[in-house]
């Protein structure tokens, strides 16, 4: 039970209310609604930032891909290419879907069905086990997705500063976001 209400300011001026029970221990800090309103729009901006941004890196993948030579292919059959490419090749469907957080595997099996008809990757049997890795064919198109990539997108990202230890955090922020946003949705499913 709440006796009284109590403000005091937060680092950026604006009250943050703490509800005081009857027995004066102060309980969770609340925001005012002026501060919920602000916090609010100020995360729909992101969010929309987000989307925003999200749309314009699927299209640009697949418009590079379609320089580089590949036509018609979708974000995920680009995205799908370049992680069986990256690092050490023969890569398992769970690990391709775990690295790209797609949850529904018929997507990315998809995927790499009309990837191996068009010769860019290939499986390997080992025993119950298909791996996948990327063909010469393959890795001629992604070196010229990658000099597309260069000329057009990272030499326009350095105007922006954005240096390589930028990049690393930004890119683990993403991350930390992603998960957030996976530990949300299980969340609200769960209700």
């Amino acid at each position: 039970m709440r006796k009284s209400d109590t403000n005091e300011p937060n680092p950026n001026g604006v009250p943050i209310q703490h509800a005081v029970t009857n027995n004066g221990v102060t309980g969770k800090p609340r925001l005012t609604p002026k501060l919920q309103q602000a916090e609010q729009d100020a995360f729909v901006e992101m969010e929309l930032g987000t989307v925003g941004a999200a749309h314009a890196f699927q299209r640009w993948i697949a418009s590079c891909m379609k320089s580089a030579g590949l036509k018609d292919l979708t974000p995920v059959d680009v995205l799908v290419m370049h992680h069986v490419n990256h690092g050490s090749h023969n890569r398992r469907l769970g690990d391709i879907c775990f690295v790209l957080n797609i949850e529904d595997t018929h997507v990315v099996a998809y995927s790499i069905r009309k990837l191996i008809g068009l010769g860019v990757i290939s499986s390997d049997k080992h025993g119950k086990e298909v791996t996948y890795s990327t063909t010469s064919l393959g890795q001629e198109y992604l070196l010229r997705y990658r000099e597309i990539r260069e000329r057009h997108l990272v030499d326009a990202l350095a105007t922006l500063g954005l240096n390589k230890s930028l990049l690393e955090e930004l890119a683990q922020y993403l991350r930390k976001m992603s998960g957030l946003y996976d530990q949300a949705a299980r969340a609200a499913s769960s209700l």
